[in-house]
């Protein structure tokens, strides 16, 4: 069959195109229906009705197309665009992520050189450019669902790669939402299942390093996946058989001002186990971390997410002060300085909050009558502030000795400056923010 021409369309496919563009799937299903109609067929400016669904934002329709073998990465548009650039233009995740999942290239540039993500980027849709940047083919995932070579087993059994992809696609990186991911997910709540899980993900940091192009960010993220695999594993091992105590550890706030502590110093300790001291990404992470005291600002964690996922943290009432997922539209009633995505957040956040809550909120307000009454664990709480001093130090000597062993280079480039900024507070909603 010969290839489509621009320009070239019948009746029926500049009909089809008016359809998507009003968004009528039933009427675009009976055209795709017809042998009239080519999927793939290009508009007088190069662009397939997958091209046109995707920029249009209707999801629907992209979704038919694709069923009907739409080609994601056709490139045939007059300025190089692909189906993926125009997920991205418009802002909408869903599609974007869609496209990804049909076999969409992220390294497809169009006539200026750009990228998808760089495009999404350059008109400020940087939910889509997360949603690009983040992506992991489940096929490369599903290569350890089989045995190599002379194994009898594979590394990763079958039923473990559906939610471990789905962690491993997740843009949250809050530990705590990643346990939750296991949690909710039964087959993985054991712990031969999570050693299973975490070595994979040990494998895939070692690919993503030592590959031709190296993936500094995929491969942080792989490692940092593990570490919170292997918290998981650890205290499934001491009993605590729902990963309840885990997550509370997390969530325990300082009770000064109720900075999560245990959580800061988790992070870093993930930072530093990275096995990789060479990467220059790990550098760039230890800069802005090392002057830092626990409970200013950066965090550990916002640091980490903007380098991996392009997000920039800030410490507002959009993120769920439990799981850290974005768009948290309910708050404590009491003190309304923090903001939850779900009752189960809040209830959950509640046996360190309630220190701060009654602080913030009216002291007139009669606490035990209006909150929850959960029950507050009891911890040993260790050292952080040397714990973390020596962990810096560790981490810059290993970093220094193992970069010397390769060549040698200035030692400064892991030096940073000392000064460090107010922690941050959360402000409280007015009644008309509500």
């Amino acid at each position: 069959m010969a290839a489509p021409q621009k320009g070239d369309l019948s009746a029926s496919e500049r009909r089809i195109l008016q359809v998507i563009t009003a968004g009528d799937v039933q009427e675009a299903a009976q055209l795709l229906a017809s042998k009239e109609v080519r999927v793939n067929c290009l508009d007088e400016y190069g662009m397939t009705p997958l091209m046109h669904a995707a920029y249009n934002g209707k999801a629907d329709i992209c979704r038919l197309l694709l069923q009907h073998g739409a080609d994601v990465n056709c490139n045939q548009h007059e300025y190089g665009y692909t189906a993926l650039m125009f997920a991205g233009l418009s802002g909408k995740t869903d599609i974007t992520s869609m496209i990804l999942d049909a076999g969409a290239e992220t390294e497809l540039v169009n006539s200026v050189g750009r990228t998808a993500a760089q495009m999404a980027a350059f008109v400020g849709q940087h939910d889509c450019v997360t949603v690009i940047n983040n992506f992991f083919s489940r096929a490369r995932l599903e290569y350890y669902t089989r045995p190599q070579g002379q194994e009898k087993e594979p590394k990763l059994p079958p039923r473990l790669a559906g939610p471990l992809h789905k962690i491993i696609m997740t843009t949250n990186l809050n530990p705590v939402k990643i346990v939750m991911m296991v949690k909710e997910n039964s087959v993985l709540v054991d712990v031969a299942a999570l050693e299973k899980c975490y070595q994979v993900m040990d494998l895939l940091c070692e690919q993503c390093v030592k590959q031709q192009d190296m993936n500094e960010v995929l491969a942080m993220k792989m490692h940092y996946i593990s570490c919170v695999l292997q918290k998981c594993v650890a205290s499934l091992e001491k009993q605590d058989e729902k990963l309840d105590t885990l997550v509370k550890c997390l969530l325990r706030g300082r009770d000064s001002d109720g900075f999560p502590q245990y959580q800061e110093k988790f992070i870093r300790d993930c930072i530093k186990k990275f096995p990789y001291c060479e990467v220059t990404l790990l550098q760039q992470l230890v800069r802005s971390i090392a002057p830092v005291d626990i409970g200013n600002d950066p965090t550990a964690y916002s640091v980490l997410t903007q380098a991996l996922t392009g997000q920039v943290v800030f410490v507002d009432a959009d993120y769920c002060a439990t799981c850290g997922d974005r768009g948290a539209d309910k708050w404590c009633s009491l003190c309304k300085a923090v903001t939850y995505c779900s009752l189960s957040c809040q209830k959950l956040h509640w046996f360190t909050h309630s220190k701060m809550c009654r602080s913030l909120q009216d002291p007139d307000a009669d606490l035990e009558k209006n909150t929850p009454r959960l029950k507050e664990i009891k911890e040993d709480e260790s050292n952080l502030v040397t714990e973390t001093a020596n962990f810096l130090q560790e981490l810059c000597l290993r970093a220094e000795e193992k970069v010397a062993a390769a060549g040698g280079c200035p030692a400064d480039l892991l030096a940073c400056s000392s000064t460090s900024v107010e922690g941050p507070h959360l402000a409280p909603k007015t009644e008309a923010e509500q």
